[in-house]
């Protein structure tokens, strides 16, 4: 099938309408009439992804962050990013990404069912449809109140992390959980106005995760990547479900950072 067939269908579940202003979706680079008939699903359009895409034989990549995020006025072989797009048009791969309008329509609600939120709200509503909040996030309860520390540690095991980052008391009791994948800076506010005891999210800097403690909330870093690479999985299921003549290949899961 053309990769515009393809399109058609994440965006019917994935619309670009619900992306966020400053965001950059869609196709980004090949052609959309390119025939498909392997997809390579990562999070980022890294130079080692394409490579592998490359390597596997896939006729579209498809990932969460855009790979062209900031406008470009020259495509050429002289900066890094201009040498995967080129990568990727001379080895014909059409090359998609599904940022905010996945986090809004997609991550929000698969972070939320990963972390075992209950009685659960949009953390940050970017978008009302026939009375239906869509947003960045989700905050609700946790099954049973635990400590910070028991919290940590739940989180790494649901997220299948190794390590993560802390700010707050260890011994402090939270019950009330908000997540919001990726940077999450500006998800502390929202967090804090609807009453979470502990928001998980990821590149929380030294001042911000301080501050948020001394507004009473703790913060989990989880890391972006930690936070996001959910994605990965979740949308292979969703084409092989939507699109079963489709053969989806994911690139291996791998920290972009240890912690040694």
């Amino acid at each position: 099938m053309q990769c515009k067939e393809i399109m058609q269908v994440i965006e019917a579940a994935y619309p670009r309408s619900a992306a966020l202003d400053f965001d950059n979706v869609g196709l980004l680079a090949g052609r959309a009439g390119k025939e498909v008939n392997r997809v390579y699903l990562a999070l980022d359009a890294t130079d080692a992804v394409i490579d592998r895409a490359i390597e596997a034989g896939a006729d579209m990549l498809i990932t969460h962050h855009p790979l062209i995020f900031s406008p470009m006025k020259r495509v050429t072989d002289e900066d890094f990013i201009g040498r995967r797009v080129v990568k990727l048009i001379q080895s014909d791969i059409a090359y998609y990404a599904m940022h905010t309008n996945y986090d809004v329509l997609g991550m929000a609600t698969l972070s939320e069912k990963i972390l075992g939120i209950k009685n659960s709200q949009v953390l940050d509503v970017t978008m009302c449809e026939d009375g239906n909040e869509e947003g960045i996030g989700r905050v609700g309860d946790l099954e049973k109140p635990m400590t910070l520390e028991e919290c940590c540690v739940y989180v790494k095991h649901k997220l299948k992390l190794g390590s993560l980052k802390v700010f707050g008391d260890m011994n402090g009791t939270v019950s009330r959980l908000a997540v919001s994948p990726g940077s999450g800076k500006s998800a502390v506010a929202p967090a804090i106005a609807k009453g979470a005891d502990v928001l998980v999210t990821g590149d929380i800097g030294h001042h911000d995760g301080l501050d948020a403690v001394e507004q009473g909330l703790a913060v989990i870093d989880a890391g972006h990547y930690g936070t996001e690479y959910i994605f990965i999985d979740d949308m292979k299921h969703f084409l092989e479900d939507k699109l079963p003549v489709l053969d989806v290949m994911t690139t291996p899961i791998i920290h972009p950072f240890q912690v040694i």
